[in-house]
């Protein structure tokens, strides 16, 4: 995320979880393992026999791109998921202002993922999204800050989303988006984080939603490199078009990471760019032409498809 910092002053550095904090962005900790293709979340045993709703998890499939000159590092990304009660996602994306300070903008990122990781059976967490922010970001010791989205879904088909930024989740159902969440950000390209600081975001700034999920939704989670490259109308197309949520999760991701090279589409972050009085270089102001192209960044998508667990 090529974006500024929120904060009022930079604090010293504090030691850093080297040994755990590469694996993340991978999604490796506390993931599913793979099966054709597919991370499959299998339910554990019930016992509300009586419930009249049949219950329900996630198959997922997540692909990550990182931006063009971190591919050494893996990028500032990072998520993860688990099949733990009917399946979690989440994805916390770092801010870049931070390089400016000599200050890696992943580790921040990547370890606020995995300490969420480790909470989610955690009973003071009690399977809310919020409170799973809450504690993650209370344990993360690295500088640094990120957006971070969490959805959890109960075994009933409740899903539970808890977001702080612009990182963001579109829930859809027979061809259309029926649920979205709302990027939140001070002024253009500089959206809440959560952070090192004391000045800035907490878990209570997060917004919050509570929705229906029924068998054959699919979720669509992404880092602002998805949803900066990619319109509505082509997510739900290309959700359409595979079946496959590994294979869609791959396809979105690549389709962003094409949108975001090529300097004349017109993407959805060059639109609100405009409509936020954002003006184009000023050798494309002398020629007429206008803010346009992509906007390069890591890419991370998740697909997840609300399925029968019986």
């Amino acid at each position: 995320m090529a974006t500024p910092i929120f904060k009022a002053s930079v604090p010293h550095s504090n030691p850093l979880l080297h040994s755990l904090l590469p694996l993340l962005w991978t999604g490796t900790v506390n993931s599913v393992p793979k099966k054709n293709n597919l991370l499959l979340l299998p339910l554990r045993a019930s016992s509300e026999l009586n419930s009249l709703r049949s219950e329900v998890s996630l198959c997922v499939g997540s692909h990550l791109i990182p931006h063009p000159n971190k591919v050494e590092k893996g990028g500032e990304d990072a998520f993860f998921t688990s099949s733990y009660s009917g399946g979690v996602l989440a994805i916390a994306d770092g801010v870049s202002g931070w390089a400016e300070e000599d200050v890696d903008p992943a580790l921040f990122s990547r370890e606020l993922i995995a300490n969420a990781s480790a909470f989610v059976p955690d009973e003071e967490v009690n399977y809310d999204p919020q409170v799973l922010i809450r504690k993650a970001h209370a344990a993360t010791s690295s500088i640094g800050s990120a957006t971070v989205i969490v959805a959890m879904l109960e075994r009933n088909g409740t899903l539970k989303i808890a977001n702080v930024g612009d990182c963001g989740l579109k829930l859809i159902r027979e061809g259309q988006i029926i649920f979205s969440t709302t990027p939140q950000e001070h002024y253009f390209d500089c959206p809440y984080q959560l952070s090192s600081e004391t000045v800035g975001q907490t878990y209570l700034d997060a917004m919050v939603s509570s929705l229906e999920a029924i068998e054959g939704d699919i979720i669509v989670m992404g880092s602002d490199g998805l949803f900066d490259n990619v319109f509505d109308h082509e997510i739900v197309s290309t959700i359409g078009q595979h079946r496959n949520v590994s294979d869609a999760a791959k396809v979105l991701a690549n389709l962003a990471r094409v949108h975001s090279l090529d300097s004349s589409y017109d993407s959805p972050y060059a639109l609100e760019a405009r409509s936020k009085g954002i003006e184009p270089p000023w050798w494309k102001k002398i020629i007429g032409m206008q803010l346009t192209g992509g906007k390069l960044d890591d890419i991370t998508v998740i697909v997840a498809q609300i399925v029968s667990s019986l």
